[in-house]
């Protein structure tokens, strides 16, 4: 029993410290916690309108530090999208989102160091980005398909930079019978207005599209397409691969870069560029050829010196080759009239034109393919068309009877690469039809 005691003063001792303890804890918790909430209490009442400041300094420094990350993850709460109208300024664009002059100045210096303010597009459009505290941070201006300007605004200080876009390329091949005409039938096949127009510039020099293009006759295509992800937009790029078959005869072309840069030949390596143009217009119709006819006003029968192409009133119309304006303004029966000398024996000729391009003039060089004028009706006419002569050594000749020879051939190792290329372009086009 004696043994036993002092473990049992032990166990009491123990019990009544942890008893203390508990106490104690609870006690000072407790008034920690009335000594914490009175001081709260009043805070709150004494100083609310401090605390209020406070915090909405902190709020505006913390919103401007951040202003820069929120815009670059893309966190931005308003979008506003400006098309530029006819006589549209920046300065008239930019003032009811700027009250502070010297920040629409610095904005407007920062674009013209990229853009020339006298050339801002019709339509040209500007995106003005909100941060989160409804204040303009950003302008983004596109400048061509692939790159932007972003002009960044962060409280006195503005700059701009250039962002290329992210752009995926990809390929589309098209394929089919011609039915009614290259431009109907292309469209109908869901070809890009824009191909299917540098399409029938390709054989131009060649194909005479009323007289040679048959029903049952084939197309092929192939052609670049970019599509810009930001902005969920398309841009067609150059025809990689063409071929027109015409009653079973098949005349390809293939884009090939050269020492010279980029260009159309056939299987062979002829260029496909001759020295001048059968017909300088798109998806006309001849409506006089060259020849002995009944002229539509005098009534007399007399030679037509030259090939008629009817075609709507303001339709583009491209030089024939490269040379040097002769002649433009009016001549006589010809309306306004347009001369081209190309060489020593060569020269074209354009009449009945609406309008000529602006700030044609004479002895300025040109490039085939160029638009040097729009189709009209003026001088002798009874309706919209073309025009076109070709004169060798002085006198008009028959376009058709025209034999120009390629004005370039690959040879060597040139023919030899181009050889390998046309090979791998034309499985694209299998590739991109059948998939």
């Amino acid at each position: 029993m004696s043994l036993k005691l002092p473990y049992i003063i032990r166990y009491i001792i123990i019990i009544l410290l942890l008893s203390l303890s508990v106490k104690f804890f609870f006690s000072g918790f407790y008034k920690l916690a009335i000594e914490e909430t009175k001081g709260t209490i009043d805070i709150n009442v004494e100083n609310k309108k401090k605390i209020k400041e406070v915090l909405n300094k902190l709020k505006t420094i913390k919103s401007e530090e951040n202003i820069k990350k929120i815009d670059d993850i893309k966190l931005i709460k308003n979008e506003i999208i400006i098309k530029i109208k006819k006589d549209d300024t920046l300065n008239n664009i930019l003032s009811p989102y700027f009250i502070n002059k010297k920040i629409k100045n610095l904005i407007i210096n920062e674009i013209g160091k990229e853009i020339k303010l006298k050339n801002l597009k019709i339509n040209q459009k500007l995106f003005l980005y909100k941060n989160l505290n409804g204040v303009i941070s950003k302008i983004i201006i596109p400048l061509n398909f692939s790159t932007d300007l972003v002009i960044d605004i962060f409280k006195d200080n503005v700059s701009g930079k250039k962002l290329k876009l992210d752009i995926l390329k990809e390929y589309e091949s098209k394929k089919f019978i011609i039915k009614s005409s290259i431009y109907k039938d292309g469209k109908d096949a869901q070809v890009p207005l824009t191909i299917l127009s540098n399409a029938i510039r390709l054989y131009s020099y060649d194909i005479d599209f009323q007289r040679e293009i048959r029903k049952g006759d084939e197309f092929e295509i192939l052609y670049e397409v970019f599509y810009n992800k930001q902005r969920k937009s398309i841009l067609f790029g150059e025809i990689k691969y063409i071929n027109l078959i015409l009653q079973k005869q098949k005349n390809e072309f293939f884009h090939f870069k050269t020492n010279e840069g980029y260009d159309y030949f056939d299987r062979e390596g002829k260029n496909i560029q001759r020295s001048i143009l059968k017909t300088p217009l798109d998806g006309a119709k001849i409506s006089s050829p060259y020849g002995k006819r009944t002229h539509p006003i005098s009534g007399y029968t007399k030679m037509h010196k030259g090939v008629d192409f009817a075609a709507p009133k303001g339709t583009p119309v491209f030089a024939g080759g490269n040379g040097v304006i002769e002649f433009v303004g009016r001549n006589g029966g010809y309306g306004k009239y347009i001369r081209i000398k190309h060489n020593s024996q060569y020269k074209t000729a354009y009449a009945h034109l609406n309008s000529y391009i602006k700030n044609l003039h004479k002895g300025q060089r040109v490039n085939q393919g160029e638009i040097i004028g729009f189709v009209g009706s003026t001088g002798k006419s009874t309706g919209p068309h073309l025009h076109y002569e070709i004169i060798y050594l002085g006198k008009q000749i028959n376009p058709k009877q025209l034999k120009l020879l390629p004005t370039k051939k690959l040879k060597d190792e040139e023919l030899k690469t181009y050889k390998n290329e046309i090979n791998k372009i034309y499985s694209n086009f299998l590739f991109y039809i059948y998939e």
